[in-house]
C-alpha cells in the first residue's frame, strides 16, 4: 500500500549518513520528497528529516535504518497525521483567538480537545467555536491543589501538545516534569529586560526601537525553554505605549501560529536548550 512519511534521525555525527540513509530509501525504491539535514559541528550532532513515500511497512523501514545509523540514533518514522492540542488561556484573547480561527478555517493541522482557563472571561468565544471550555478556578487554592485540578482535566484528553494561549500562570515543576517537550508557550521579547506588569508601558519609557515575541517549549527555567520561532517588528517615537502592546499582540499571534506549524508537522529537534527547525 502507498504510504508517506516522516523519516526523523538525531544521532551522532559519522561519514557517509545522507548516503546509507538515502540508499535505504533508493532499494526500496521509494520517492524522496523532501529531504532537510544538519549537522552541529561544535557538538557532533546530525539532524535529518526526510518525507519519502511509496509502498513499504513502516516497521520493516525502521529495521533497515536501525542497522546503517549509530547506535545512539533517535529514528522516528512518522505516518502524517492530525495532532491534537489542549488550550490553557486566562483572560487575554488575541491569541486563542486566532488559533480558533485558524482551526476553523482549516490553517491548523490540529484538532482543538479543550480550552482550559482560570476564568470564564473567554467562555463565550470559546463556545462560538463548538469546543469545550472548562474553568477551573484558582481562587482559594494553592498553586499546587489548582494545578491537580488542571492536570486531571488534560489527562482526560487525548492530545499530543499543551498550548499556552497568554496563560498567565507560572507552572510548577511536577506540571512541566509531567509533559517534557509538550507544552508550547508565547510570550513577548522583552525578558529578561522588562519582567513584571505591564512590560510594553516599561519598553515606551525606555525607548525600545523593535518589539517581537517567541514561542518556546516550557521547562523548569521560567520562559527560558528551547526556542521555537521568534520575530519582530520595528517601533518608533510616534507610538503610545497602548499601540506598541497592540503591535506586539500581532507579532505574538503569527509566532505562536508560525512554532504550532513547526511542530505539528515534525519540523523540530530539540538539541540540548535550542532547536533544530527544517
Amino acid at each position: 500500500m502507498e504510504k508517506r512519511v516522516r523519516v526523523l534521525i538525531d544521532c551522532n555525527d559519522a561519514k557517509g549518513l545522507v548516503y546509507k540513509i538515502s540508499k535505504v530509501f533508493y532499494d526500496r525504491d521509494l520517492n524522496i520528497e523532501n529531504n532537510r539535514e544538519f549537522v552541529d559541528k561544535e557538538q557532533g550532532k546530525f539532524f535529518m528529516r526526510t518525507v519519502v513515500s511509496g509502498n513499504f511497512e513502516v516497521k520493516e523501514l525502521e529495521n533497515e535504518l536501525t542497522k546503517i545509523i549509530p547506535i545512539d540514533a533517535n529514528l522516528r518514522v512518522v505516518e502524517p497525521k492530525r495532532k491534537k492540542i489542549v488550550i490553557l488561556v486566562t483572560k487575554e484573547s488575541h491569541a486563542l483567538g486566532d488559533i480558533l480561527i485558524r482551526h476553523e478555517a482549516g490553517e491548523l493541522d490540529a484538532d482543538i480537545e479543550a480550552v482550559i482557563a482560570n476564568h470564564d472571561t473567554l467562555e463565550h468565544l470559546v463556545r462560538r467555536f463548538d469546543i469545550p471550555f472548562f474553568k477551573v478556578s484558582a481562587e482559594g487554592m494553592t498553586r499546587e491543589e489548582h494545578e491537580n485540578q488542571v492536570m486531571m482535566l488534560i489527562d482526560e484528553q487525548k492530545f499530543d501538545y499543551i498550548v499556552l494561549a497568554k496563560y498567565m500562570r507560572i507552572l510548577t515543576f511536577k506540571f512541566v516534569e509531567a509533559y517534557p517537550q509538550k507544552i508550547i508557550n508565547i510570550h513577548h521579547s522583552f525578558l529578561p529586560a522588562f519582567i513584571g506588569a505591564n512590560p510594553y508601558k516599561q519598553a515606551h519609557k525606555r525607548g525600545v526601537k523593535i518589539i517581537g515575541a517567541t514561542a518556546h517549549y516550557v521547562t523548569d527555567d521560567l520562559d527560558e525553554g528551547p526556542i521555537i520561532a521568534q520575530d519582530v517588528i520595528p517601533v518608533n517615537h510616534r507610538l503610545e505605549w497602548k499601540d506598541m502592546q497592540k503591535a506586539g499582540r500581532d507579532v505574538e499571534k503569527i509566532v505562536l501560529s508560525r512554532a504550532l506549524n513547526y511542530v505539528l508537522n515534525d519540523r523540530v529537534f530539540v538539541h540540548g536548550n535550542k532547536t533544530i527547525v527544517f
